[in-house]
């Protein structure tokens, strides 16, 4: 009967210590992390830091290495964000409360870069309301702050997204869509891409 009562105390024993090595391994700090970002004017310090060896110096000074990559999609930056391939990225607050949400990723907001006042905008070939984009084709980057901004825009003026036509556009993609049309064309983005269209 000892004997019995000695198994079955060290398969508890050895039951809650395999339960917890995963809870000491997560615990682990981490020394190395891996930061996305993509082309919007609030987040180009983050290239800045990375080429001018600021990043470096501050990694150095903490022990820790950190790596900055632009990714020239930012809907794609997310996704891979999501997927588990960064340990942070550059994104909205409102696409930080879903796209991730969505795959089972708890995100925080750790530096609020900048606020949107003006770095957003329409853009119209032969038209300078938004009234003046029914029927049209419209680029923008789908489910986005730009697509967002978009539905606001057409509510405002009595008009839903039934009205036109949504063109997924890469943000990559955006000023070349733009340009390479003659006709009706419209984009709806962000700067630095709303100052060359």
């Amino acid at each position: 009967m000892l004997k019995s009562i000695r198994k079955q105390f060290m398969l508890a024993v050895t039951a809650v210590t395999l339960a917890l090595v995963p809870l000491s391994a997560q615990a682990e700090a981490k020394d190395s992390f891996k930061v996305c970002w993509s082309i919007y004017v609030g987040w180009m310090p983050w290239g800045y830091i990375q080429d001018s060896g600021i990043m470096k110096k501050w990694a150095d000074k903490y022990d820790i290495d950190v790596e900055i990559v632009q990714i020239n999609d930012y809907i794609e930056s997310i996704n891979q964000y999501t997927a588990g391939a960064f340990d942070g990225c550059t994104m909205t607050n409102m696409d930080a409360l879903t796209i991730p949400s969505v795959g089972g990723v708890d995100t925080t907001a750790l530096i609020v870069g900048d606020f949107s006042n003006g770095n957003d905008g329409i853009v119209l070939k032969q038209g300078d309301a938004v009234a003046d984009l029914k029927g049209r084709e419209v680029n923008l980057v789908e489910l986005s702050v730009s697509h967002y901004l978009l539905a606001r825009a057409l509510e405002s003026v009595g008009l839903a997204e039934r009205d036109l036509t949504v063109v997924n556009t890469s943000d990559a993609d955006i000023v070349a869509a733009f340009a390479s049309r003659t006709d009706e064309a419209a984009v709806v983005t962000w700067n630095p891409q709303l100052s060359e269209v």
